[in-house]
């Protein structure tokens, strides 16, 4: 368990200063998670059915030299693991070395819990953060991984919309807080609601590139379908470089029907489809209450396994010459 909650202060500029503050023991959390639900095998089901809308995801480029790769982690379809691929992602690249910050923008604001941060000591939120950009650098918290950062997200995310609507160029706020932070960094992860909002619009505005979670069950492709409207808007109207970086199969079960359902991805998505599909695990879905990613918690699980394999393949697209420390 984390015995230490941290705010992160600019110092050097190779390196923030990261100074201690000290708090409870106790940072379990009641955070719902339905990776350990097993699908029901139906017969009957096409599990090619899909909207009809065309599904063509643009390959994103490779990051400047110098700066940390943006990537927003979403899908409009909810309960796909977006947050769980998150923390463990982030806990992987940081483990490796990398420097890491998450930047929760989803009002559960789930990504405090899993990362052992007791939301109720924290200040400035990504709300602020897309409000006032220059709050940025006073946002960031230390978690339970070293070399690991987050900015915590809330409920009061909810409200964002309204506190913007007379603002100028406010799809543009997010990506003008990380220009501050992307020196720092290797790798910058935004969560995402499954909800269209303002803050969503500005994560995919501010980002390099998106990582698609999608559960291999029943009309999988459903959000995908809804989200590549979505990016074309985005790159057509705010931010043309936007493309994708992966989809990635989660809550994977040996059932016919998820079997099916993962050969139809790879069939669809290509070489896009990074494996391993993350296989459906009890450990997996306990590792929030402990407020540690699954690295911590049960590395040898299926969960713990499957992650660091996800991830590894995921360092080779975002460091193809390695992390810079390296």
């Amino acid at each position: 368990m984390p015995q230490a909650f941290a705010e992160v202060t600019m110092g050097s500029d190779e390196y923030p200063v990261v100074d201690i503050l000290s708090i409870d023991d106790n940072l379990i959390t009641d955070v719902s998670f339905n990776e350990v639900e097993h699908p029901v095998e139906s017969e009957g089901f096409d599990t090619k059915a899909r909207p009809r809308e065309s599904i063509e995801l643009p390959r994103a480029e490779p990051t400047v030299a110098g700066l940390a790769r943006v990537v927003t982690v979403t899908n409009q379809k909810g309960g796909v693991g977006k947050t769980t691929s998150v923390i463990n992602i982030a806990a992987h690249v940081a483990m490796r070395g990398g420097r890491v910050l998450v930047v929760d923008c989803d009002a559960q604001g789930n990504c405090a819990s899993g990362l052992g941060i007791d939301k109720s000591r924290v200040t400035i939120t990504t709300r602020d953060v897309v409000l006032t950009p220059a709050m940025a650098t006073q946002a960031r918290h230390a978690t339970a991984v070293e070399g690991l950062h987050l900015i915590v997200g809330d409920r009061n995310l909810i409200g964002l919309e309204e506190a913007l609507a007379s603002q100028l160029g406010r799809e543009g706020r997010l990506s003008e807080a990380l220009e501050l932070l992307k020196p720092h960094y290797d790798l910058i992860l935004i969560d995402t609601a499954p909800s269209l909002s303002i803050v969503s619009i500005n994560a995919l505005a501010a980002s390099d590139a998106v990582l698609i979670p999608v559960q291999t069950e029943y009309l999988a492709l459903e959000g995908v379908a809804l989200l590549t409207g979505t990016l074309n808007e985005v790159r057509r109207l705010l931010n043309p470089r936007l493309g994708v970086d992966g989809v990635i199969m989660t809550m994977h079960a040996p059932t016919l029907l998820n079997t099916q359902v993962a050969g139809h991805l790879r069939e669809v998505f290509g070489d896009l489809v990074i494996e391993p599909a993350i296989r459906r695990n009890i450990r997996l879905a306990e590792s929030p209450s402990q407020g540690v990613p699954i690295q911590f918690h049960a590395p040898q699980s299926h969960g713990g396994q499957d992650y660091a394999a996800l991830a590894s393949e995921l360092e080779v697209i975002w460091f193809p010459g390695g992390l810079r420390d390296e």
